[in-house]
Order: C-alpha cells, then structure tokens, then sequence
C-alpha cells in the first residue's frame, strides 16, 4: 500500500472519499456518532494515552473533569473526522461559512509591506479547515507539512488540503522555498506543537506542567528572513463552526532574545489549550520521548 505500484489504490481511495462528502452535512454527524461510539467504547482508540496526556497538564482537575474533557475531546475528534472528508468536495463558500477569521487585516497588512508572515498554531480546533485560508485571505498561502508515510493516503490529504488553491511545502525544503520568495511575501502556516525527533537543537520548555522538547524552526527561520509570526488562536464556537484570531507573536525577530520567540509560541498555545481543553488533539505522542 505504501508504494502503490500499480497507481490504482489512491483513485479507488478518493473515488470513496469523494463519494461519502456528497453526504449532507447532518447524516455525516449522524455518521460521527457511530464513529464515537466505536473508537471511544469499543476499540477504546490511545484512550490511555489521552487520559495520561490530560491528567499531567491539569494535575488540579478532579477525575470527573479528566473524564468529561476526555468524551468531549473524542466527539470534536469525531466531528473533525467527518468535516475533512466533507473538504473533499463542498464549495469554497461554504467551508468559508465554517470559520471565521478575526483580524486578517493584520496579515495582509504585513504582506502589503513586502514582509513574509509565519502563522504558527497547535492542533486546536479543526484545524484541516484552514485550506480554505488562500480564499478568505486573496494571498498566497503555503502549508508545511510532514509527509505521510502511507502514500496514497498521503496523496488524499495533499489533494484535499490543496482545493482552495493552499500550496503543501515538505518541511525539508521551507526555508529554501521562503528565503527564494522573499520577493514574493506570502503566508507560510505552520503546526508546530509536534515532538521533535532526536535532541539536536532542540528547545526545553515548562509547557502544561511538563518539561517539553520544542523545535524551534518558526523562530529560526523568522530570524533569518526578517519575518512577522503571528499566532492563530482557534476557537470552536459550535459544531462545525470554528473562529480563527490572528494574534501578533513576534514583529522584530532580529531583536528578540534567545528562544523568545518559541517561548512565546508555547504560551499562547498554553492558552488556546487551557480556554478549550477538549479542542486540542490529546490522542498525540507529544511527550513519548
């Protein structure tokens, strides 16, 4: 599967993702449910790791309130299961209904000034939603992104997450990308609240009362091309509908001090984590190493 050398399992994969998005809204909740119930009571899907993960960052919650954030975590996990599979086809009017974004002139205000705008966030909220963000913003916005190790199912993602005109830039090859655009200021999205591999260059931080390796690539790559990071601090106002706050993190880079920046980063997703707990993805391994 991961090399698909025949080229036909990511037509047939599509071909059903695409077919199950023509679903109305209300039976793919109908249809988050009974998702719900099998990875939460049947197959009990990383629930340990999810419960350990929450008992560690609030260690001043009772165990009744681990165990509602826990259900609450798993029905949004369900819900953002059904609404990316409803990317694979529903217009870009729509997907703009579903989030609102609070001080885009901000970015597009940076960008006017001929200055490249990095736009941190965790995994909070639905965050897949944001393809849509090339639309809202009439600019250029580009996603790093890990790529998957499943091919094809790589090849969906990429697809879907490209719809709305979003351009997927591998990791290994941003800082090229954004120190040869720099005459083309553009967004670059980045989710930065994953475990880093190995210790080489990594940051330790207090982050949710744990000691926490940090990667510090935003703040690197804003030192060395002079860019503004802002934070996207997500909101889930209700189901399916998300609000998205353009906040400023760093203006200057160049004169901010050692690990400023990042240290920045972790408060705010600190934040953005502690106004709604079950909104961040606590199924991941942040702290496996």
């Amino acid at each position: 599967m991961k090399r698909d050398r025949k080229g036909i399992l990511f037509p047939c994969l599509y071909a059903i993702v695409y077919a199950v998005s023509l679903l109305p809204m209300r039976v793919l909740y109908g249809i988050s449910g009974l998702l719900y119930v099998l990875i939460f009571h049947v197959f009990s899907y990383r629930k340990r790791v999810v419960i350990q993960n929450l008992s560690r960052s609030f260690p001043e919650k009772r165990y009744d309130e681990i165990a509602a954030i826990t259900r609450d975590f798993y029905r949004s996990f369900c819900y953002s299961l059904v609404e990316i599979l409803k990317s694979a086809s529903i217009p870009a009017r729509l997907q703009q209904e579903k989030v609102e974004l609070v001080g885009r002139e901000v970015i597009e205000s940076y960008l006017k000034q001929g200055r490249p705008v990095i736009a941190s966030m965790g995994h909070c909220g639905n965050w897949e939603l944001l393809n849509v963000l090339p639309v809202m913003l009439s600019a250029n916005v580009n996603t790093v992104y890990k790529p998957l190790s499943t091919r094809c199912v790589d090849r969906l993602f990429l697809k879907i997450r490209s719809r709305f005109g979003m351009n997927m830039i591998p990791r290994q090859v941003v800082a090229r990308h954004l120190v040869a655009n720099k005459e083309n200021p553009s967004v670059y999205l980045f989710l930065a609240d994953q475990c880093p591999r190995g210790e080489k260059g990594v940051i330790r931080c207090d982050f949710l009362h744990q000691e926490t390796r940090v990667f510090p690539g935003i703040e690197r790559l804003a030192r060395a091309t002079g860019a503004v990071v802002v934070y996207l601090h997500v909101t889930r106002i209700s189901r399916g509908k998300y609000r998205v706050e353009c906040k400023d993190l760093c203006l200057d880079p160049a004169r901010a001090v050692e690990t400023g920046i990042t240290d920045a980063y972790t408060r705010l997703l600190e934040e953005n984590i502690r106004e709604d707990p079950g909104g961040w993805l606590w199924s991941h391994k942040r702290w496996k190493r």
